[in-house]
């Protein structure tokens, strides 16, 4: 069973109306060491659930974890490989927002162990970055970016669609410059809003309407697609050889290790499969761990939602998953989900393609009433 680490970083500059992962602004004073401090010795109480595993992937995210000094990120990284074996090649990924890391930090950053860094950049378009509520415009994500690629020779940009003002035009000179940018990677997202964030309290006007979505999401495909990004994911794009492997492992049921305020993390035991998570708020998150306390929750997951739970992230992968797979990491028979193939098949949501599953093109339009059908 493939095994990854998350990392999480809860503090950003400010909090986006947009957002809802557990991130805040950060505050004065912030307690940087401290939390490093913390974040290692929470690792040492995660062991037990691993023994001497291999991690293969580790991903620092956030919030935004480029705030952090980089001989904090070389702090971390130095504790955690003294701790875990890291797998030769190990992919190890850190969040980044363009007006959140300092001219010449990156290459900092690179130098503590980074090699794959994923940047938020949003929209090229001002009006747009300012409606998200960005701290940067798009001249200094332009610069960032060219930073990054001087350091980076493996690296994410993130991208929105579907924002109020936005017209198929827009997003067809937004896909232009990230794809002429020399990231090897592209996560993009339609705008949706989330509970308990500043938009669901107060929705934005303007939004396009679900014509135009379908338009802007075909064209995203389209056009990635030319330029030599495949569709990996419901929301990636990868030039071949460049997928993201710690997210791969998330849609392939891996285990991973979770460290730091709300983080949550997944292992498979001979008992069955644990869940756990951490507490949100940094401050009892670091008094949790000081006094040994472990996670605030965690789980052992029911038999029944296993099937849910492994087809909820599996089917989002546009190759699908090995049949062997849900046997392999789930400890249960295909035979358990009989009934629901047969439904998912006949709604022409799933197709058996060889010895994996994978969703259809219908399936991927259509994905959570896919993902619903495993609802046992």
């Amino acid at each position: 069973m493939p095994l990854s680490l998350y990392v999480h970083w809860p503090w950003c500059v400010h909090k986006c109306p947009y957002c809802d992962f557990n991130s805040r602004a950060c505050p004065g004073g912030l307690p940087e060491d401290d939390y490093i401090d913390c974040l290692l010795k929470d690792l040492d109480g995660e062991l037990q659930w691993v023994q001497r595993r291999e991690v293969r992937t580790v991903y620092l995210g956030g919030g935004t974890p480029s705030l952090m000094r980089p001989e904090s990120a070389s702090r971390l990284l130095s504790g955690i490989r003294s701790r875990m074996p890291l797998a030769p090649g190990c992919e190890i990924s850190m969040e980044a927002n363009p007006g959140a890391v300092a001219s010449g930090r990156l290459g900092a950053f690179s130098e503590a162990g980074i090699n794959r860094l994923s940047v938020g950049v949003q929209s090229f378009q001002d009006p747009q970055l300012r409606f998200l509520g960005r701290i940067h415009t798009s001249r200094q994500a332009e610069e960032t970016l060219g930073e990054v690629r001087r350091c980076f020779p493996n690296w994410n940009l993130d991208l929105m669609f579907g924002l109020p003002g936005e017209d198929l035009e827009l997003l067809k000179e937004d896909l232009s410059r990230a794809v002429g940018c020399g990231s090897t990677h592209l996560s993009v997202y339609q705008l949706t809003i989330e509970q308990g964030t500043a938009f669901a309290r107060r929705p934005p006007p303007g939004l396009p309407d679900p014509d135009e979505l379908c338009d802007m999401a075909d064209a995203v495909v389209s056009i990635l697609g030319r330029a030599g990004f495949r569709r990996y994911e419901v929301s990636g794009y990868a030039q071949e050889g460049r997928q993201c492997r710690h997210n791969l492992n998330y849609w392939q049921y891996g285990d991973y290790l979770a460290i730091g305020a709300g983080a949550h993390g997944k292992v498979s035991t001979k008992k069955g499969v644990l869940r756990f998570a951490k507490h949100s708020s940094p401050g009892r998150y670091m008094d949790s761990v000081r006094r040994g306390q472990g996670p605030a929750h965690f789980r052992w997951v029911a038999d029944r939602q296993l099937p849910f739970e492994f087809m909820l992230d599996a089917l989002r992968l546009t190759d699908g998953v090995p049949r062997v797979y849900f046997e392999s990491r789930t400890g249960l028979r295909e035979e358990a989900i009989g009934p629901e193939l047969d439904e998912a098949r006949h709604r022409g949501l799933l197709v058996d393609a060889g010895d994996r599953f994978r969703a259809t093109e219908k399936g991927l339009d259509f994905l959570s009433d896919l993902q619903e059908i495993f609802l046992i």
